[in-house]
């Protein structure tokens, strides 16, 4: 791997830990509406699929020896099985094909086609391994579960899009994936 590779990589686990210090928006189900995830769609989206889930399993690997790198500065492994674990365990996999995909369509990719990928792995597949994974830590039931993660969608929705569109200025200007 080259330094350049490894610079970027660090720099996307860094700007991921400090979306976490931004003020989240506390559910009464315990998973905060938080930045987090608009880092890890733009780590995908910028870094393509190798780096962008290299840089989020570096963030995982942090959290799990306790580093500050999670929502409100918490980190350890209690915090990982806890009822946010999935959603924070899926985010290596949501880049990787937010990356994929973009890597796949390089030379054809617009904002809208990077939404729809962004929405694929930065909301789909990070919906598909926290709300089963919350019903497994909790007493929740998968139904409710699913009802209370409609609150996220919205802001998923606008996190999906403003990564896409800096991901694309950042293509024409500096692009970092190498084609």
């Amino acid at each position: 791997m080259k330094i350049r590779d490894m610079m970027f990589a660090a720099l996307f686990t860094a700007l991921v830990a400090v979306l976490g210090y931004m003020p989240s928006i506390p559910l009464p189900f315990g998973v905060p509406i938080t930045l987090q995830t608009f880092g890890v769609m733009l780590a995908g989206a910028v870094l393509g699929a190798r780096l962008g889930g290299l840089s989020l399993l570096v963030f995982i690997l942090l959290a799990a020896v306790g580093a500050p790198v999670l929502n409100g500065g918490a980190g350890g492994l209690t915090k990982l099985l806890g009822p946010t674990g999935g959603y924070i365990l899926s985010w290596p996999l949501a880049a990787y094909i937010i990356g994929y995909l973009a890597e796949k369509n390089w030379d054809k990719l617009n904002v809208w086609k990077l939404f729809i990928f962004n929405i694929i792995g930065g909301i789909l597949v990070v919906y598909a391994i926290g709300i089963p994974y919350l019903v497994a830590v909790t007493e929740y039931k998968l139904v409710p579960a699913l009802i209370g993660n409609l609150a996220f969608i919205p802001g998923d929705l606008i996190k999906a899009f403003v990564s896409a569109w800096i991901a694309i200025k950042l293509k024409k200007t500096y692009p970092i994936i190498n084609k």
